[in-house]
């Protein structure tokens, strides 16, 4: 060699297949295919098989339209789970799920081919639609990195499925919740159907408030319960309510009032008024009227009272008495402390009117599922009621009953679907019973109330985040009974037949409902429908009664669908996939809002089924939001699209996105926020490629060193990984990942990046390529590169399994175990923690030197350190090679009181090979431009390293 000799290519450098480049979207699709050529999904549960089992069921999204980034948080959040316990070594399958029936698909269907079509051809042409909808669907999922059992997923439209949900059905009713009931339902005009509770979201609304007068009927009665032996004057007396729904007035036939509140006779020029005392300074100023009290008296001796319909004298059809009835929820908050009541569209007064003996057959209730007044309701039949208002204020205003009017806005029941307003309106329904009382039919009575059940099993169950506890727990308090039957074709049917002239149940049912089990699991919900009564009666030897009784058109609402599938799923199309004892799944997981939805029908139809929560764990994750806090849509054109950064950017910038963001919130997200992503994906990309490019000539089974033999600085690196895995696998444990990395881009930077593989480079390519000082390094990182795939791999499922073909062993990254690393030796850990301190403090003095254009790498830099005792002996204990760890090219160490750290250019000359700056740099002739240690390195016995 002379002293031009290009000694580069005497250094072990770095080199591995593994690119710097991710080209992930254009590398991912190829992952994924060769994922489902090679049926990995198959072999990790033949890996597994045997197994303790974790179960995550999958909610399954709407078969509806492309999925937006909402699903993609969702379905890479159930990934990353699943994964994360694949990898401690559970059996956790991954059946990923579709709900399908319901009115979404018949509203599309609806627009592409009219309404009122055929039952049996809405039928067939919703299935035919869901079926192109979940293939588009799953094909995305696929995309996003998601593995699962894509083969056989589960479709609440599935045969079995739906034969499935009619025995959860008939479970139900034995353990006697079912009821068929007359009471206020909402109701949506536009799915023309009655909603359940869950698919209510209450958003701002417009409304002209109504002040309207009810004359007295018999003023001397009203007189004597004020303690009054006459009116004063001769002028009429009137009971004022307050009202936000107008169009209820036509449909009165009662009035409330609270026992408890005192209630005034007021004297105005437009007659006496009855309101709550506490309220007649704002009732005149919203009056616009001068008045007086006459006299007051508690509402409890105003019980009986009978006042006029506020139109009794414009039409017949109005000349009725409205009783006043007391009550608890007539309040004196706002208004006038005085309630109008409509049974058949408020639930508080629907129980007030039957608790005070108002029969079914006598509540008003003129306005049709479309939302219109019946034709031959008086004065405003055929008007649609928010149209009405108008007409009805002004009917009200001609007749003298009009005391005050103007337009608000206030929180209101909408429709989760259509977002359009909702109304309480009393059709004749099937309802889950949550209280004490009688079912249609019961065979196996269940020990408790369904609500009792329902709290109990919520505190048993596990929340992340704690909080949605007190959520499910208060929403479950206070929810009616669940109204469980729709008016619509494309469900599973309730099969049932009632008498024509007096609605009971056929005697048979509980036979029926086997029957229709029957039928649905060989042909389909369009089995059912097809069937005549005859047909199916004569299957129970009840043919002949077929005549009398009329086959439910009802179809069950789709909360029951879904609600169910922990039954007609993980006990029925998917069996062994539920634990055989207790809760079927170990965690339930979606957006926060199926604190209303999933997570509560699931709650209840297991409950009313088993007595329990189908569930061990219920996680919630907040909405997507961008980067203002406003939630994603299209309307805002706010959104960013699955497909696209998938197709620019890669999946694996999404799943990135969603293990690096706290979902217990919204999940805020937008270009500049994924090209943050980005960069902290390419800083551990980098990481990587360094480990699996200094491993690339190391082969374990011949070169690793034992533990004891290792270098020090390596096992306090093993000691690091081992320390950090298990905060890594304890985050995993309750499924939390953004801290995870967080902290991983905080390892790769500062623990390997900026520390021990800076420290480390020298060892790697220096010495020689088989000696004790390199094969102890690689010993460190090939494990440390173990360890680090398996924390990545449940959220960088793509770049884990193409590092792991240039690095593993087996065929898939996703059939391992976490590593076997040890544990962590808190004495080392301590030990190096306290060097690093010291380190970054010389770092400080250095980089003033470089600053200053002294010096140009650290290693140009000589370090004078002056320590106390215990660093001292810290610091001394490295010998020579402390220069190695704080990367100086010499470090001088002195005793003293206090911690001194002093940076100087070294006046030595460089070394070609190794850089650094030596006094024997050219010691040996026939190597003028090497310096004594690699000399030694390429043609002696090697330098000997010790610490580091």
């Amino acid at each position: 060699m002379t002293d031009k000799t290009d000694y580069r290519a005497t250094l072990n450098l770095p080199d591995t297949p593994f690119p710097m480049r991710g080209d992930l979207n254009k590398r991912e699709p190829g992952w994924v295919k060769e994922w489902e050529d090679e049926g990995l999904y198959k072999r990790l549960r033949e890996a597994r098989c045997g197994r303790q089992k974790f179960v995550l069921h999958d909610g399954p999204p709407y078969a509806n339209g492309q999925i937006h980034m909402g699903h993609a948080v969702n379905k890479i959040l159930k990934d990353m789970i699943v994964k994360s316990r694949q990898l401690k070594g559970l059996d956790a399958a991954y059946i990923p799920g579709w709900d399908c029936h319901g009115l979404p698909i018949e509203n599309a269907i609806e627009k592409k081919y009219g309404r009122n079509l055929p039952r049996d051809e809405m039928q067939a042409k919703s299935r035919a639609f869901a079926t192109e909808q979940i293939a588009l669907q799953m094909g995305d999922f696929k995309r996003l990195g998601v593995l699962g059992d894509w083969d056989h997923p589960y479709k609440t439209m599935d045969f079995g499925t739906e034969a499935g949900e009619i025995r959860a059905f008939k479970r139900v009713i034995e353990r006697g919740f079912v009821y068929r009931g007359l009471k206020p339902v909402y109701w949506c005009f536009d799915c023309g159907s009655s909603l359940a509770e869950f698919e209510i979201e209450y958003a701002d609304k417009k409304s002209q408030t109504v002040d309207v007068a009810f004359k007295s009927n018999d003023p001397a009665k009203l007189a004597a319960a004020f303690g009054l032996p006459a009116l004063p004057q001769a002028k009429d007396a009137f009971a004022v309510i307050w009202t936000t729904t107008a169009w209820t007035i036509p449909a009165n036939q009662a009035l409330n009032l609270n026992p408890e509140i005192v209630y005034a006779l007021v004297d105005t020029p437009r007659g006496y008024i009855i309101v709550a005392e506490s309220l007649v300074e704002k009732v005149l100023a919203r009056f616009q009227l001068s008045g007086q009290i006459v006299a007051t008296t508690p509402g409890k001796n105003l019980g009986g009272l009978e006042f006029q319909h506020p139109l009794y004298d414009v039409d017949a059809g109005y000349r009725r008495l409205s009783p006043v009835y007391l009550a608890d929820y007539a309040t004196a908050d706002d208004g006038t402390g005085l309630v109008h009541s409509s049974p058949a569209y408020g639930l508080d007064d629907f129980n007030s009117c039957m608790a005070h003996g108002l029969k079914y057959d006598d509540i008003l209730n003129p306005v049709q599922g479309n939302g219109t007044y019946a034709a031959d309701f008086p004065l405003f039949g055929g008007e649609h009621i928010w149209k009405a208002v108008p007409h009805i204020i002004d009917t009200l205003a001609k007749a003298g009953r009009l005391f005050a009017t103007e337009t608000i806005t206030h929180s209101y029941p909408h429709c989760w679907r259509h977002k359009t307003p909702v109304i309480y309106r009393a059709a004749a329904q099937w309802f889950i019973r949550m209280d004490a009382g009688e079912g249609v039919f019961t065979k196996d009575k269940a020990p408790d109330t369904l609500r009792n059940m329902a709290l109990a099993a919520i505190e048993e169950t596990s929340f992340y985040p704690e909080n949605g506890k007190v959520r499910l727990r208060d929403m479950i308090a206070g929810r009616p009974d669940w109204c469980i039957s729709r008016q619509r074709s494309w469900g599973v049917p309730l099969p049932f037949f009632l008498h024509k002239d007096t609605n009971e149940l056929h005697p048979r049912t509980m036979e029926i409902l086997d029957v229709a089990a029957a039928m649905v699991d060989a042909g389909g919900i369009e089995a059912w429908s097809k069937a005549s009564t005859e047909e199916i009666l004569a299957k129970v030897g009840a043919g002949a009664d077929a005549p009398q009784y009329n086959k439910s058109q009802d179809i069950l609402e789709v909360w029951f669908d879904s609600g169910t599938t922990h039954t007609t799923v993980l006990k029925g199309s998917h069996k062994g996939a539920a634990h055989e004892n207790g809760p079927e799944a170990d965690l339930y997981l979606e957006g926060h809002d199926q604190h209303r939805g999933w997570f509560h029908s699931s709650l209840l139809t297991a409950c009313a089924m088993y007595g329990r929560a189908p569930y061990r764990g219920i996680l919630t994750h907040g909405f997507t939001v961008d980067s203002q806090g406003r939630k994603m849509s299209k309307s805002l054109g706010n959104g960013i699209d699955p497909q696209q950064v998938s197709s620019k950017l890669g999946a694996e910038i999404i799943r990135l996105w969603v293990a690096a963001s706290d979902y217990s919130g919204d999940i805020a997200g937008d270009d500049k926020i994924l090209a943050r992503v980005v960069d902290a994906y390419r800083r551990i990309r980098n990481t990587l490629r360094f480990l699996l490019a200094n491993v690339s000539d190391f082969d374990p089974a011949q070169d690793a060193v034992p533990r004891a033999e290792m270098l020090e600085i390596d096992r306090y690196a093993l000691t690091r990984a081992a320390e950090f895995q298990q905060e890594v696998l304890a985050h995993f444990e309750v499924y939390e990942f953004h801290p995870v990395v967080a902290k991983l881009q905080v390892y790769c930077s500062e623990d390997l990046g900026a520390f021990y593989l800076d420290v480390l480079k020298d060892r790697l390519y220096t010495t020689a390529p088989k000696s004790l000082a390199r094969r102890s390094a690689q010993t460190a990182l090939w494990n440390i590169t173990h360890a680090m795939l398996r924390w990545m791999a449940p959220f960088l499922s793509f770049t884990a399994e193409e590092a792991w073909k240039v690095f593993g062993s087996s065929e898939s990254i996703f059939l391992e175990e976490y590593a076997e690393i040890g544990g962590p030796d808190p004495a080392l850990l301590a030990k190096w923690n306290r060097i690093r301190e010291i380190r970054d403090l010389a770092n400080k003095q250095i980089e003033a030197l470089r600053t200053a254009g002294q010096v140009g790498s650290s290693l140009q830099a000589n370090l004078v350190i002056t320590a106390p005792a215990e660093d001292h002996a810290l610091l001394a204990a490295l010998g020579d090679d402390l220069k190695f760890v704080f990367i100086a090219s010499a470090v001088q160490l002195n005793a003293g009181d206090t911690l001194a750290i002093e940076a100087r250019p070294s006046a030595d000359t460089k070394c070609e090979r190794c850089w650094h700056w030596r006094a024997d740099v050219g010691s040996d002739p026939a190597h003028p431009a090497l310096c004594g240690r690699c000399v030694s390195n390429l043609f002696g016995a090697g330098e000997s390293r010790v610490h580091a």
